[in-house]
């Protein structure tokens, strides 16, 4: 993939209310880690496969499925949103739905993924754990000869379904362990700790996978399930997390460990309670955590995709472009990947910087 360039005469000490933040934004190598691809099932995609499948949908127009798209926390977004996978039934929806996504990746000039996927809810319906794997594995591959835009997979365990079932989900994925980077952890978190999943995540690592895990805002025992994540589980990755800024306890514990935080400004941008409100990634950034942007559900959150996440975040959190870049080497440094293609996304993304006449 060839990185989008703007001329580097531009004046990077010019006030940053007169910065070309969309010409910036859009132009700089990124990487997303936290991203769902049932999550990134756009309406007109679900109109298709419902047809192609022989589902009958409750709406007759793409305007009228968006309009139901109305939640307050995350339980209503969840039965939303696993309500919506119902149309995934065959190894070639997998394939469509990952493609696309990719496409769209491509298009907002990510570089590289790491793509989130509940196997838990299709292998319910009757989807084998091979053609969903295979089908995405299928899709990732053709986009990187394709696009040249690189990704991996990462396994999530439904939380709020039984550990018994996460466990065969888990048997059922490991002899694809080739194809998959990892295993999460997300859905409802309330009453269904990082340790429910002890044994799960051990047989994971085992296998040579990595770990990570929702730490959801604002949750029933939120900086207690964060202190399992990084002390007794000891993952490594957080996703969202955002209530960390509460603990100087538990921050310090993250920077001895060098954790990497998943953030996702539209569903988990601000923690809110008795102290306040704090802008997650200024938080993060000022703390010196290690802070990365992502998208999450873009299907279900506005249509939003990498470029616009940032420039909206960019506001909130009042970025300046040194820290836009940081937030993308950070992105970088977070990946499960090989340290060569590391080096080469790094020095990408340090030209891109410096033709814009901002200092590493």
């Amino acid at each position: 993939m060839t990185d989008q360039h703007t001329s580097s005469t531009h004046d990077a000490s010019a006030p940053i209310e007169t910065f070309d933040w969309i010409s910036f934004i859009a132009g700089m190598p990124k990487a997303e880690h936290h991203v769902h691809i049932e999550g990134t099932l756009e309406p007109e995609m679900k109109f298709d496969l419902a047809a192609r499948n022989g589902i009958d949908l409750p709406f007759k127009t793409v305007a009228e499925m968006r309009a139901s798209y109305v939640y307050d926390d995350l339980p209503s977004f969840l039965a939303i949103y696993y309500d919506g996978m119902k149309v995934l039934l065959q190894r070639q929806d997998f394939y469509d739905l990952t493609y696309a996504y990719l496409k769209k990746a491509h298009e907002n000039n990510v570089l590289y993924a790491e793509i989130f996927f509940d196997p838990q809810e299709h292998l319910g319906r009757g989807v084998s754990m091979q053609d969903i794997i295979e089908g995405m594995t299928e899709a990732r591959l053709d986009a990187e000869k394709d696009m040249g835009i690189e990704a991996q997979l990462i396994l999530c365990f439904v939380r709020d379904r039984s550990a018994a079932s996460a466990m065969e989900a888990l048997d059922a994925a490991l002899p694809f362990k080739e194809h998959l980077v990892g295993i999460g952890l997300d859905s409802d978190e309330k009453d269904n700790p990082p340790v429910k999943f002890t044994a799960h995540f051990e047989k994971a690592r085992a296998a040579g996978l990595k770990i990570t895990g929702h730490c959801d805002l604002n949750q029933k025992n939120t900086l207690g399930h964060l202190r399992q994540a990084l002390g007794e589980i000891k993952l490594d990755r957080i996703d969202h997390g955002g209530n960390i800024l509460r603990s100087p306890e538990l921050m310090a514990l993250a920077k001895e460990r060098d954790i990497y935080f998943t953030v996702c400004p539209k569903f988990s941008g601000k923690v809110r309670d008795e102290k306040g409100v704090t802008d997650v990634v200024r938080g993060m950034l000022d703390e010196g955590l290690n802070v990365t942007v992502n998208t999450d559900d873009p299907a279900y959150m506005d249509g939003e995709y990498m470029n616009e996440i940032l420039r909206q975040t960019q506001i909130d959190s009042a970025l300046t472009p040194a820290e836009m870049v940081q937030i993308q080497r950070n992105a970088f440094m977070a990946g499960w990947m090989p340290e060569a293609r590391r080096a080469d996304y790094l020095a990408r993304l340090e030209a891109y910087a410096a033709n814009w006449g901002i200092a590493a």
